[in-house]
């Protein structure tokens, strides 16, 4: 994660970035629905519809993450 930070904003870092976050919090015992909820919640930086964006964002994260390990194992790599 310290390495994006040097790292020109665009969007393979945000898809990154969102992903190492939701992998963390996955790793902390989180729920997806605990991380949505967290995102949707009201504060001053982020509008609406840029929390719904990043709330479905981070469900395709959860999803991929589950993919990935998936295919992992299923070629041994588990």
């Amino acid at each position: 994660m310290a390495a994006l930070s040097q790292q020109p904003v665009n969007e393979e870092v945000v898809a990154a970035a969102i992903a190492g976050v939701t992998m963390i919090c996955r790793a902390q015992g989180h729920s997806l629905a605990q991380i949505q909820e967290w995102v949707l919640a009201e504060d001053d930086l982020l509008d609406q519809k840029t929390r719904q964006w990043l709330s479905k964002a981070v469900e395709v994260a959860w999803l991929s993450v589950d993919t990935l390990v998936v295919t992992t194992c299923c070629e041994g790599n588990c």
